[in-house]
C-alpha cells in the first residue's frame, strides 16, 4: 500500500509498505478520506514525532476484522478515533478521558495518510462509530475536528444570549463560529484574513473584526456595550493571541485556550487582575467518545455546512501540494485527502 511519510514539514514522501494485519480486537480499514489537521502544519510539533505516517482524521471501510471483534463487520463505513479511553479508570469516570493512560497510548497503525490502517482494540471498543448511510466520507472527515470544538464549547460553557469571541477563524475557528451561533450565542470573529472573516459571517458570526485595521479591545468593547465577552476562544497557540484573549474576556468570563503553545513559551498573567475580575483560563485539549458522537450527530443533522468548510481536496499522490494549499490562509479552510 501507499503511505505518506513525513520527515519534515517540507519533506513528505509517498512510500510503499506492507498492508498491516489486525490483531485481536482490532480492525483493518481501507481509507476513503483523511483531513489535514491544523496541527499537521505546525512544523515544531510534527518534527518531534518524525519520521511518521501522519493523519488522524480518517474515515473508511472495514476491510478485515481481527479475532473477537463483534461490533463491526467487513464493509462497514466507519469513523475511527486515533485515541480511545479505557472507560474504567478514575479519570475516565470523572469524564477526563484525554488524561486516561490508555487514551494517551492510542494510535492508528501506521496513520491515517495511508491506503489502509489498523484501529487499535481500545478504539474499536471505545470510539469507533459506524457512519449513518446519508453521511458522506467527505462530511465524516470532519467528525474529529468538530468533536474537538464540541468539547471546547462545553468547557467554555457557551449558552444562548452570551457574547462569544473567536480569535482566529481558520477551520477550527469557523467550527466554533458555526456551532456557537447555532447555540444562540452572539459571535464576534477576529482574524487578519479577509477571506476567513467573510466566511465566518456566512457561518453565523454576528460581527467580525479585522485586527490589521481595528484595535481588538476597542472593537469588542463597542460591539458588547462595554461588557466584553463572556467566553473567548483563543485559536492560535501564540502568547500574543492568549494575552489578547484575556483582555477581551468579561468579568466572570472564561478564556478557552484551544491550541497549545510551544513547550517553552510562558504566559504572564496578573493574579490580582484574574482574582478581582474572576476570569477563568480553561485549556481544551482534543476530544473523547462523548464528543465524537455528538459531532457525528451534528453533521448528520446538517448543522455544519460541509461545502463551506472543506475548501480543497487532493489525492494521496499530491500530499505535498495539499499541505501547501492547507497552509495558504488566504484561501484554505479544511483540506482533505481523498482515496480511490
Amino acid at each position: 500500500m501507499r503511505v505518506a511519510r513525513l520527515y519534515t514539514i517540507d519533506d513528505i514522501r509517498i512510500e510503499e509498505e506492507a498492508i498491516p494485519d489486525p490483531g485481536p480486537g482490532e480492525v483493518l480499514v481501507r481509507t476513503r478520506a483523511c483531513g489535514i489537521c491544523t496541527g499537521d502544519l505546525m512544523g515544531w510539533y510534527m518534527q518531534r514525532k518524525a519520521p511518521l505516517v501522519f493523519g488522524h482524521e480518517p474515515v473508511g471501510e472495514v476491510a478485515k476484522v481481527g479475532a473477537g471483534v463483534r461490533n463491526l463487520k467487513e464493509g462497514a463505513r466507519i469513523f475511527a478515533h486515533h485515541h480511545a479511553p479505557c472507560g474504567r479508570c478514575p479519570r475516565c469516570k470523572r469524564g477526563a478521558t484525554v488524561h486516561c493512560e490508555t487514551w494517551r497510548k492510542g494510535a492508528l497503525r501506521p496513520g491515517g495518510m495511508a491506503e489502509y490502517f489498523v484501529v487499535s482494540a481500545a478504539s474499536v471498543a471505545g470510539d469507533t462509530l459506524e457512519l449513518p448511510r446519508a453521511l458522506t466520507y467527505k462530511a465524516a472527515s470532519l467528525i474529529e475536528p468538530a468533536a474537538c470544538v464540541v468539547k471546547s464549547l462545553r468547557r467554555g460553557g457557551v449558552a444562548a444570549g452570551q457574547n462569544v469571541v473567536v480569535i482566529g477563524v481558520g477551520i477550527m475557528g469557523q467550527l466554533h463560529v458555526a456551532l456557537a451561533s447555532a447555540m444562540g450565542a452572539r459571535v464576534i470573529a477576529l482574524d487578519r484574513v479577509a477571506f476567513r472573516l467573510a466566511r465566518a459571517r456566512e457561518l453565523g458570526a454576528d460581527a467580525t473584526v479585522d485586527v490589521t485595521t481595528q484595535d481588538a479591545a476597542e472593537a469588542v468593547r463597542e460591539l458588547t456595550g462595554g461588557e466584553m465577552a463572556e467566553v473567548v476562544f483563543v485559536g492560535p497557540g501564540s502568547i500574543e493571541a492568549m494575552e489578547t484573549g484575556l483582555g477581551l474576556t468579561a468579568a466572570d468570563g472564561r478564556a478557552v485556550l484551544f491550541t497549545c503553545s510551544q513547550p517553552n513559551d510562558v504566559l504572564a498573567v496578573k493574579p490580582f487582575d484574574l482574582y478581582f475580575r474572576e476570569v477563568s483560563i480553561i485549556p481544551s485539549y482534543s476530544c473523547g467518545p462523548r464528543d465524537t458522537r455528538e459531532a457525528m450527530e451534528l453533521l448528520e443533522a446538517g448543522k455544519l455546512p460541509v461545502e463551506k468548510l472543506v475548501t480543497h481536496q487532493f489525492g494521496l499522490e499530491k500530499i505535498a501540494e495539499a499541505m501547501r494549499a492547507a497552509a495558504d490562509t488566504s484561501a484554505a479552510l479544511k483540506t482533505i485527502i481523498v482515496f480511490d
